[in-house]
C-alpha cells in the first residue's frame, strides 16, 4: 500500500514538472510537455490504473497549487486522464477460452488505438471555447495569434518573404485545429508505447504486449471515418469538430495501414528492405503516409491480411 500511495505520488509529481516546463517556452519544455503523460502510464500500467488515477489527481492538485488558475484543466483533461484511461484500457481483460486451462482475452490493441483518436480531437475541442464562441471568432483568434508570432521583431511589419500574409495566416488558422488534435493523438499513442516498453523491461507489465501486425479495426470505424470526412464540409462547429475526428482517425488508420504491411511483408526475402524502404520514403517525403493511411482503411473493410497472405488479423470482439 505504500509502494502503491509512493509511486502515485512521485508520477504525480515529475507529471507535473514535466508539463509545468511548458512556461519557459523553450523547444526542451515542448518536448517534456508531450512526455507529460508517461509517468502515469508507467504508474497505471505497472502498479494498477488505480496507481495511474493517484497520480493524475496529484499532479493536477500540484499544478492547481503552483499555477493558481485554470492552467491544470490542460493537463487534467488534455494528457492526464486520457493517458490513465488508455492505461486503463490496456489491462482491460476477461476470463476466456477453456476452463480447464483459463486465459485472459485482453483488451483488444485496435481498440485502444481508436480510443486515442476520439480523446485526441475531444481534448482539443475543449480547449477550443478559450478561442471563442464560434468558427469564425476561434478562427479570429488564431489568426492573430499567429500574425503577433511572426510580427514579434521590431520593425517586421508581416511575414518574411510574403507580401500578403492573410492568405497564409487564415490556412494556418483552418489547420491547426485539426493538427493539434493529430498531434495529441500520437502523442498519447507514443507515450503510450514507451510506457508499456519501459514496464515490459521491469517485469511489471501483467499483459503480453502485442507487436504492431496485432493491430485491428471493425468495420465500423472504416464508416465513421467516411461520415467525420463528410461531416466536415459541414459549416459552422460541427463541421470543425468532425474535421479534427477525422484527422485523427486519419492517424489511427495510418498506424493500422503499418500493421498491414509489417504482416503482408512477412514471408518476403526482401522484408527488411521493404519496410525500411517504405520508413525512409515517409521520413523524406510525406506523401506515402496517405498511402498507408488508405491501406488501413481498406483492411478495416475487406480483411487484407486474411486475403492476400500473412498472418490473418486477429480476432476482436463483435461490433
Amino acid at each position: 500500500m505504500i509502494q502503491f500511495i509512493l509511486v502515485g505520488l512521485g508520477a504525480g509529481a515529475v507529471a507535473a514538472l514535466t508539463f509545468a516546463a511548458l512556461a519557459a517556452g523553450s523547444t526542451l519544455s515542448m518536448l517534456l510537455f508531450y512526455l507529460a503523460p508517461l509517468p502515469i502510464m508507467i504508474a497505471a500500467l505497472g502498479w494498477s490504473h488505480w496507481a495511474g488515477l493517484l497520480a493524475t489527481l496529484a499532479g493536477t492538485i500540484a499544478l492547481a497549487a503552483w499555477f493558481g488558475s485554470l492552467f491544470f484543466l490542460v493537463f487534467l483533461l488534455g494528457l492526464a486522464l486520457p493517458g490513465w484511461w488508455l492505461s486503463y484500457l490496456a489491462l482491460l481483460a476477461r476470463p476466456g477460452g477453456d476452463p480447464a486451462a483459463p486465459t485472459l482475452d485482453w483488451y483488444p490493441v485496435g481498440r485502444i488505438v481508436l480510443w486515442a483518436a476520439v480523446l485526441g480531437a475531444l481534448a482539443v475541442a475543449l480547449a477550443l471555447p478559450t478561442f471563442g464562441s464560434d468558427v469564425e471568432e476561434i478562427r479570429a483568434t488564431l489568426r492573430e495569434g499567429f500574425a503577433r508570432v511572426f510580427t514579434r521583431r521590431p520593425g517586421a511589419p508581416g511575414l518574411p518573404g510574403t507580401p500578403d500574409s492573410e492568405p497564409l495566416l487564415e490556412f494556418l488558422a483552418i489547420a491547426l485545429p485539426p493538427a493539434a488534435a493529430s498531434l495529441m493523438t500520437t502523442t498519447l499513442l507514443f507515450n503510450l508505447w514507451v510506457g508499456a516498453k519501459v514496464v515490459s523491461v521491469s517485469g511489471r507489465l501483467p499483459r503480453p504486449w502485442p507487436p504492431l501486425s496485432a493491430i485491428s479495426f471493425p468495420l465500423a470505424s472504416a464508416v465513421i471515418f467516411a461520415a467525420a470526412i463528410a461531416a466536415s464540409l459541414l459549416p459552422g462547429l460541427a463541421g470543425l469538430l468532425a474535421g479534427m475526428l477525422a484527422a485523427t482517425l486519419s492517424i489511427a488508420f495510418t498506424a493500422l495501414g503499418f500493421a498491414v504491411v509489417h504482416t503482408l511483408t512477412r514471408r518476403l526475402k526482401s522484408r527488411a528492405l521493404v519496410l525500411a524502404t517504405l520508413y525512409a520514403s515517409v521520413l523524406l517525403f510525406g506523401w506515402p503516409l496517405f498511402v498507408v493511411m488508405l491501406i488501413g482503411l481498406v483492411d478495416a473493410a475487406i480483411d487484407l491480411r486474411a486475403r492476400f497472405g500473412g498472418a490473418p488479423a486477429p480476432p476482436g470482439p463483435s461490433t
